[in-house]
């Protein structure tokens, strides 16, 4: 089956640059491989895959790099979001999801952009996550370091 990402809707979510597979992965708590189909409607994502169909809101997702930092206004979608899960903040696997991405860094200024997005967004995540994504960084910058030198 081809696996896909489609946009369904006439305009776009202005959080939709943030949609990507392996970050709907990590929060449906599944393999990438295992989605099928990635649909993006006008507020919702329908994500298709082996055994599951869900609806995710944009506003589950956390910001990458490669694409248009976050705003003022997506920080007040995240913010909705937290509130309206009646959380104080965002899902445990924003931390998780960073920690993959820091590790999987192969360059000091690739970890430099990778920590400079998570203190934008450090309000939003848990002490115990920014603690975990902190140990990430300082191990990857040792492990880079020692390889550049």
């Amino acid at each position: 089956m081809k696996k896909s990402i489609e946009n369904k809707s006439t305009g776009t979510h202005p959080l939709n640059r943030f949609v990507t597979r392996e970050a709907l992965a990590f929060h449906l708590g599944i393999k990438s491989d295992n989605i099928y189909k990635i649909s993006c409607w006008r507020y919702v994502i329908h994500v298709v895959g082996k055994g599951k169909s869900r609806f995710v809101s944009y506003a589950d997702l956390p910001p990458i790099l490669g694409v248009e930092e976050p705003r003022k206004a997506d920080f007040a979608k995240w913010r909705k979001r937290i509130k309206t899960r009646k959380q104080k903040y965002v899902p445990k696997f924003w931390s998780e999801f960073y920690v993959k991405k820091i590790e999987e860094s192969n360059s000091i200024q690739t970890l430099l952009k990778w920590e400079n997005l998570v203190k934008q967004c450090k309000s939003l995540i848990s002490l115990e996550g920014i603690q975990k994504i902190e140990n990430a960084l300082a191990q990857e910058k040792s492990r880079l370091e020692k390889i550049s030198h």
